[in-house]
C-alpha cells in the first residue's frame, strides 16, 4: 500500500470519506513529515501541531463529511491572518504580530472542513517573486535545494512539492501562485477577478491580488478551488455587486472529465517587452514546444499570436506595485530599518506618488485590460511560457538595489503580471524538466470566468505527460 503522502489530494479525500483513514491519521502523518523535512526546505515558518490535532478531532466529530475539504490538511500562507497564530508577513517588522481574528479566506477554508497545520513561508509582505526574506530561512526548491522556490507563495509550493501537504492555498497579485508552482513542478491556478468571494481582488486598487490553489494534479487544484469559491459546497455568496462571469458549477468535474477541443493561441510576447530586455531561456522555449506538440496531437487548433507593443504598461504597473507598499506600517526610522532594501524602495516610491499619478496608472491599466482581452478574444485560451528563465539560485536577486531587483523579477517572470491586471484566469502546468532535473512549465490564460476550460485543457495534457508521477529527490 502506498504511503498516504503518495496519494493525490482527491485520493486522500476519498479514503477519508470511505473511513479508511481518519482526519487525525492524516494530520499526524503530515506533521511527522514536516518535522523531518521542513528544517532543510523552509516550507513552513510556523507549525501549529497541537492546534492541528485538536482541529482534526473536532472535524471528526463536529463537521459534516459533506464539507468539501473534510479532513484534508493545508497550510495558511503567512500573509493570511489566523486568530492566535503569529502572522509575520515575511517581515522582521511584524515579528510580534498575533491577530485576534481570522481573515475571510481562513474562515472559508475552515468552513470547508480543512485542517491548518501552520503558516507557509512568504517574502516580505508578499511583494517579491522569490521567497528569501530576512525574517526566515529561504524556501528551497525540493528538486534542488540550491535553487529558490519562487514567490510569493514559495513556502506553499515547497510544502506541496515535497509532499508535506496534499495541496495549499496561495495568493497571486502578480504571479505569486503561478511562479512558485512553475518553479517547483506543480499546477497553480490564478482565478478570475471576483471568482473567489473571500479573496476576490475587488477590494484592492487595480484588482490585482486573488487567492488560488497549488497542487500536484489538475483535479487536486480544482478540488481546493471549488472549496475556496463555495466553502459550504453550495452557491457562492459574493459580497460585491460585480463578480466573475461563468456559472456556479463545480470545477472539479471539468478537471476530472478533461473534455473538449479548443482554439489556442501561442504567444511569447509580454507586457514588459518595451521596458526591459526579455530573453527566453532555451528550456522555457522547449517547455512551450512540449505543450504545443501535445495539444496539437489532441486536435486542438493552434495559432501563433503576439501582443501589440504598449509602452504605457510598465510605468503604470510599477506605480501600482509601489502603491501597494505605501501602506506598510513603518512610520519611524527604526521601523523602516527593519524592512529589507527592496521593500524600503517600494515604500518610498509608493509614498511619493501623487493622487493624479495613481489615477493615471489605474486608468492606463484599465485601458490595457480592454486592449489585451480584445486582442486575444479569438482564442479559448492562450499558451505562453510560465517563466522566461529556469528556476533561480538562492541568493541570485540583488539584495541592495531595489531598481535592479525589480528588473530581475520582471526578466524572470514577464508573463504573469499582465494576467492580474486584466483580471483573467490562468493555470501553470509543469510540462517538462531541464537536463539538471529542474521543473519547467507553461501558462494557459483563459477568458473571463474561463477556469473550466483551463482545467479541462490541463487535465488532457496531464494524462499524456503524467507529471504527477515525478518525485523530487528530497525523498
Amino acid at each position: 500500500m502506498a504511503d498516504l503522502f503518495e496519494l493525490t489530494a482527491l485520493e486522500q479525500w476519498r479514503s477519508l470519506q470511505q473511513g479508511d483513514i481518519s482526519p487525525t491519521d492524516l494530520t499526524e502523518h503530515y506533521l511527522a513529515r514536516i518535522e523531518r523535512l521542513n528544517p532543510g526546505l523552509g516550507a513552513f515558518v510556523t507549525v501549529t501541531a497541537t492546534a492541528a490535532l485538536a482541529r482534526a478531532r473536532f472535524v471528526e466529530t463536529e463537521v459534516s463529511r459533506t464539507a468539501p475539504l473534510w479532513g484534508l490538511p493545508f497550510g495558511d500562507k503567512d500573509l493570511q491572518l489566523r486568530a492566535g497564530v503569529p502572522a509575520r508577513l515575511g517581515s522582521r517588522l511584524m515579528r510580534d504580530n498575533v491577530p485576534e481574528t481570522s481573515d475571510l479566506l481562513v474562515q472559508a477554508l475552515d468552513t470547508a472542513g480543512g485542517i491548518s497545520l501552520g503558516k507557509t513561508n512568504t517574502p516580505e509582505f508578499g511583494l517579491p517573486a522569490y521567497t528569501e526574506s530576512l525574517a526566515a530561512p529561504p524556501a528551497r526548491n525540493p528538486w534542488n535545494p540550491a535553487f529558490g522556490a519562487g514567490g510569493s507563495s514559495g513556502g506553499a509550493a515547497v510544502a506541496v512539492a515535497a509532499r508535506l501537504l496534499p495541496f495549499a492555498p496561495g495568493s497571486d497579485g502578480g504571479g505569486s501562485v503561478r511562479i512558485p508552482a512553475a518553479a517547483c513542478g506543480l499546477v497553480g491556478v490564478k482565478p478570475s477577478r471576483g471568482r473567489i468571494p473571500a479573496a476576490s481582488g475587488l477590494d484592492v486598487p487595480g484588482g490585482l491580488p486573488v487567492a488560488g490553489p497549488l497542487a500536484r494534479t489538475v483535479a487536486d487544484a480544482a478540488l481546493l478551488l471549488d472549496a475556496m469559491i463555495a466553502p459550504d459546497g453550495g452557491r457562492p455568496e459574493h459580497p460585491f455587486a460585480v463578480r466573475a462571469p461563468g456559472g456556479d458549477e463545480q470545477l472539479l468535474g471539468a478537471a476530472i472529465r478533461g473534455e473538449g477541443r479548443f482554439q489556442l493561441g501561442v504567444m511569447t510576447t509580454s507586457a514588459w517587452d518595451d521596458a526591459y530586455e526579455i530573453s527566453l531561456a532555451p528550456e522555457a522555449l522547449a517547455a512551450l514546444t512540449v505543450a504545443v506538440d501535445g495539444f496539437a496531437a489532441m486536435g486542438h487548433g493552434i495559432e501563433q499570436t503576439a501582443l501589440s507593443a504598449d509602452p504605457s504598461y510598465a510605468p503604470a504597473f510599477r506605480a501600482l506595485w509601489q502603491l501597494s507598499a505605501a501602506r506598510i506600517p513603518a512610520e519611524t526610522p527604526e521601523q523602516e530599518a527593519m524592512l529589507e532594501p527592496l521593500t524600503r524602495w517600494l515604500l518610498h516610491r509608493g509614498r511619493e506618488l501623487t493622487g493624479r499619478a495613481v489615477a493615471e496608472a489605474l486608468s492606463t491599466l484599465a485601458a490595457y485590460e480592454r486592449s489585451f482581452i480584445r486582442q486575444l478574444a479569438g482564442f479559448d485560451a492562450v499558451l505562453t511560457p510560465a517563466l522566461a528563465l529556469t528556476p533561480r539560485p538562492v541568493g541570485w536577486y540583488d539584495a541592495v538595489d531595489g531598481e535592479r531587483n525589480f528588473a530581475q523579477q520582471v526578466q524572470y517572470t514577464p508573463f504573469t503580471s499582465m494576467v492580474n491586471v486584466c483580471g483573467l484566469p490562468a493555470i501553470t502546468l509543469p510540462v517538462s524538466q531541464t537536463t539538471d532535473g529542474l521543473p519547467m512549465g507553461v501558462q494557459l490564460i483563459g477568458r473571463p470566468g474561463g477556469e473550466a476550460t483551463l482545467l479541462a485543457l490541463g487535465a488532457q495534457l496531464e494524462r499524456t505527460l503524467r507529471w504527477q508521477d515525478r518525485v523530487p529527490p528530497v525523498f
